[in-house]
C-alpha cells in the first residue's frame, strides 16, 4: 500500500508540472497559468454596486485571492474609512478626475491605558467614531514616524479595540497617546507587482491632522515591491501625497500631487531603483520631492516641483547613486534642491544632477551640504532672483564634485565655502 500511495504522488507531480508545461508552450492555454480576472465596482451598474471603501476592499481581495486581475472602478466619491488594502497582482483602475476616494471625517481620542510595545489593542476615552473596520493611527507627542502604525480596528467592547497590527512603540498616556482615524488611503503593506491607476485622491484636509509620512500618505507602500502608481491624483492630504518606504523597483508616472500638508512625494528607508517621472508636485506644504533615508538608484526625470513650501528636491541620509534630470524646479520657497547636512559615511554620494531648469527659488538653486562625494552637477539652467541669491552654493565639507556647463543668472553664480578644495 506505501508503495501505491508514493506511486499516486509521483503521478500527480507529473500531472502538474505537465499542465504548466502545456500552459507555457501553448498560448490558448496562458488562462491555466496566469489567471487574469476582471470585476467592476461602481455606485450603479457594476459587479459591486456601493460607495465606500468597503466594496472597493471586497473587490481587491476577489480579484487577489484568484491570482490577480484587474478592478475597474467607475465614477463617482467613494467615502475612506479605512485604508484600500492592494493585493499581489492587482490593477486597480479608475476613470481619472471622475473616480475620487474621499478620506472620511477623522475621530480622535487620547488613551485612558498605557499602549505597550507589540499590543494588538488600545483603549481611548471615547470611544464614539471608532467603529470595526475602520482604520486607525495610534501615536503620541513623542512617538512619531516609523515608531507609529496604522492598523485596521478587528473588534470593539465599549473603549477597548483590538487591531490589526501590534503597536511598534510604547504608547504612554503620560506622552500623550492617542489614537485617531487617520490612515492612507491606498496602501500597500508587504505586496509586489501591483499597479495603481487613473485614480483621485482627496484627503479631505481640513477635516483631519496630520500623519507622519514615514506611516502615511496620500498613497503609501511598506515592502510594496515592483509597484506602479500611474496616473493619479492626490491633492489635500494631511501629510504627504505619496510616500513609500522600504519598496524596490517603484515607478511613479505622470501623476499629479498638489496641496497636501507634508510632502509631494516621499521614496525613504531603503527604497531602491525607484522611477519617478512625468510628476507634478506642486503647492505642498513641505519639500516638492524628499528623498528620505537609503533612497539608492533612483531615476528622477521630466517632473514639475514648483510653488513648494520648502525645498522643490531634499537629499539626504545615504541616498546615493541617484540620477536627476530634466525637471523644472520653480518657486519653491526654501530654496531649489538641497543636499542636507550628514557626516561622509552617511551622506548622499555620486548624485547626476543634469538637464534641470531651475527658477525663482528663494536664496538658492543648489545647495550641495554634508560631507558628500561624487556629486555631478552638469547643463542645467539655474536663476534667482534678489541681491543675496546664490545660483550654486558648495558648503564648507563637500567633497569631490564636478560642476561643469552650467547656465546661472544670480547675484553670487557659485559659492565655494571649502577651503580645502576636493575636486
Amino acid at each position: 500500500m506505501k508503495t501505491i500511495h508514493l506511486w499516486l504522488i509521483a503521478c500527480c507531480i507529473l500531472l502538474s508540472l505537465n499542465s504548466s508545461a502545456m500552459a507555457r508552450n501553448h498560448p490558448e492555454n496562458e488562462w491555466l497559468a496566469a489567471p487574469n480576472v476582471r470585476i467592476t465596482v461602481g455606485q450603479q451598474d457594476a459587479d459591486i454596486v456601493g460607495r465606500d471603501n468597503r466594496v472597493l476592499q471586497a473587490a481587491v481581495d476577489y480579484v487577489g485571492n484568484l491570482g490577480g486581475g484587474t478592478v475597474e472602478v467607475g465614477p463617482g466619491e467613494y467615502l475612506m474609512r479605512d485604508s484600500l488594502h492592494m493585493r499581489m497582482g492587482v490593477t486597480l483602475r479608475g476613470a481619472g478626475e471622475d473616480t475620487v476616494l474621499k478620506k472620511d471625517v477623522e475621530t480622535r481620542s487620547l488613551l485612558v491605558a498605557d499602549g505597550d510595545f507589540g499590543e494588538c489593542a488600545v483603549t481611548v476615552e471615547n470611544a464614539e467614531g471608532f467603529e470595526i473596520g475602520y482604520g486607525v493611527h495610534v501615536a503620541t507627542k513623542r512617538v512619531n514616524g516609523f515608531h507609529t502604525i496604522c492598523a485596521t480596528i478587528l473588534n470593539k467592547n465599549v473603549n477597548y479595540m483590538t487591531l490589526s497590527r501590534p503597536l511598534n512603540a510604547d504608547c504612554m498616556m503620560a506622552d500623550e497617546a492617542y489614537a485617531a482615524t487617520l490612515f492612507p488611503i491606498i496602501s500597500a503593506y508587504h505586496v509586489e507587482e501591483f499597479r495603481i491607476e487613473n485614480l483621485t485622491i482627496d484627503g479631505n484636509r481640513e477635516k483631519n491632522g496630520i500623519i507622519n509620512g514615514c506611516r502615511g500618505a496620500g498613497i503609501f507602500f511598506y515592502q510594496g515591491d515592483a509597484g506602479v502608481i500611474q496616473n493619479c491624483t492626490v491633492r489635500g492630504y494631511s501629510g504627504d501625497g505619496i510616500s513609500f518606504q522600504q519598496s524596490n523597483d517603484v515607478q511613479v508616472l505622470d501623476c499629479v500631487v498638489e496641496k497636501c500638508a507634508g510632502g509631494g512625494i516621499h521614496p525613504g528607508s531603503g527604497s531602491q531603483r525607484a522611477v519617478i517621472r512625468g510628476c507634478t508636485s506642486r503647492e505642498n506644504d513641505k519639500d516638492g520631492f524628499f528623498f528620505c533615508w537609503r533612497v539608492r538608484g533612483a531615476v528622477v526625470e521630466d517632473n514639475t516641483f514648483i510653488g513648494n513650501g520648502t525645498v522643490g528636491i531634499s537629499i539626504g541620509h545615504k541616498d546615493s547613486d541617484n540620477v536627476i534630470r530634466r525637471n523644472v524646479i520653480a518657486d519653491n520657497a526654501g530654496g531649489g534642491v538641497q543636499w542636507r547636512e550628514e557626516a561622509e559615511l552617511m551622506a548622499a554620494h555620486n548624485i547626476v544632477f543634469t538637464e534641470n531648469t531651475l527658477r525663482n527659488n528663494g536664496s538658492f538653486g543648489l545647495y550641495v551640504g554634508g560631507e558628500t562625494n561624487g556629486t555631478v552637477i552638469r547643463d542645467n539652467i539655474i536663476e534667482c532672483a534678489g541681491d543675496d541669491s546664490v545660483g550654486i552654493r558648495i558648503g564648507s565639507k563637500t567633497g569631490s564634485l564636478l560642476v561643469e556647463n552650467n547656465r546661472i543668472q544670480a547675484f553670487c553664480q557659485v559659492s565655494d565655502e571649502r577651503t580645502e578644495i576636493k575636486n
